[in-house]
């Protein structure tokens, strides 16, 4: 199959520029001396987190129980869930998980969630390893930094079904800062409280093999930190139009990873002033204040026009669209892109190399 036999509107992921991705984080991590364990979230795709997996990760981070329970499924090890697990039903199937994925390790920011936690892998026969989530700014999840942290890890230390290894910290607000000098004086901010949390553990005889944070905007800003033992980095491996806009350290794109991620659509209507594509609310992510962009097909401007169309405005009549034609487009947002389709179609050049199953599309529970 070719790319121009793909029904439409479709996810697309460039191969090529893909697995550049894959590599030049792979080479980031090892010059720097930490670890990757990226977020799943981008993607919800065990395809795509076993190339990640075999470029060096760790294992995936997992933002919801569910989408660990899918990666797990799928045999994907090293999972991190990065948000708290606290409704009872969730806790069980937590300890389910463990069952078969012992190296799982999840989150905690509340005394009451490690006891209830402790109490059900006593119950179950199961070990949980366990992160003190830190507050670093963004009102977000996380116990606050210093002794209320302190307090909390030795809570959990306390308690034999439990093992303590570490923190984290992540500061999500500062993933989209403009500009490289600004992102960097945000970051460092943010994390400063994180590092002195790390120190106050080592003082107290308390764990701190894992110490994990950082985004794909502040990769290359949150690995100068000695105290962060791994990055969580996810976006970097398609790209999308936000975390190009925000600036890298030399251009005022960020460059360092490539756009591999795309929507295609089929013009369905032409008229003089405009077209419409087949590929609307239903196909791009529109929690950005930008639209999608087309790649490499000046003359057009994309709007949304309802949940099953994009109206292309023509800025330039002498390129106006054919009845027909096949566009890409570059999505806003790709976690939320990747969000709204059961497969991605993965391409070397025009040739369709395989199909990923979005398998954990939906899985936020």
């Amino acid at each position: 199959m070719r790319r121009d036999e793909i029904p439409t509107p479709a996810l697309l992921l460039d191969l090529d520029r893909f697995e550049r991705n894959l590599a030049r984080m792979a080479q980031h991590v090892r010059a720097t001396g930490k670890a990757l364990r990226p977020h799943a979230k981008t993607h919800r795709c065990p395809d795509i987190a076993k190339q990640q997996v075999a470029a060096g990760a760790l294992g995936v981070a997992c933002a919801k129980l569910g989408e660990a329970e899918v990666m797990a499924r799928a045999g994907v090890r090293g999972l991190l869930i990065t948000t708290e697990v606290v409704p009872a039903a969730s806790i069980r199937r937590l300890t389910r998980l463990v069952g078969e994925a012992p190296d799982t390790m999840v989150v905690v920011d509340h005394a009451d969630n490690v006891r209830a936690l402790a109490r059900a892998a006593a119950e179950d026969g199961v070990r949980l390893d366990m992160l003190v989530d830190v507050h670093v700014g963004g009102r977000r999840t996380g116990v606050e930094p210093g002794e209320p942290a302190l307090a909390l890890g030795r809570l959990v230390s306390e308690q034999r079904a439990l093992r303590l290894r570490g923190l984290q910290g992540y500061a999500g607000h500062c993933a989209h800062v403009m500009g490289w000098a600004a992102r960097r004086t945000a970051s460092h901010a943010a994390m400063t409280p994180l590092m002195e949390t790390r120190a106050r553990f080592e003082a107290a005889g308390l764990p701190v093999e894992v110490v994990a944070g950082g985004s794909t905007g502040t990769y290359d800003i949150d690995s100068e930190l000695a105290g962060l033992t791994e990055l969580q980095s996810g976006s970097y491996c398609v790209m999308d139009l936000e975390y190009r806009r925000i600036g890298g350290r030399e251009r005022e794109a960020l460059t360092d990873f490539e756009m591999a991620l795309t929507v295609v659509a089929t013009v369905v209507s032409v008229a003089v002033d405009r077209a419409m594509v087949d590929a609307g609310l239903k196909a791009f992510s529109t929690d950005k204040p930008f639209p999608p962009e087309a790649v490499e097909r000046p003359g057009i401007e994309y709007g949304f026009a309802g949940d099953e169309h994009g109206r292309l405005t023509l800025t330039d009549p002498s390129r106006r669209p054919e009845l027909g034609e096949r566009i890409e487009f570059f999505p806003p947002h790709c976690d939320p892109t990747f969000n709204l389709y059961d497969r991605v179609w993965v391409l070397r050049g025009a040739k369709v190399e395989a199909v990923w199953e979005i398998a954990a599309r939906g899985r936020s529970d």
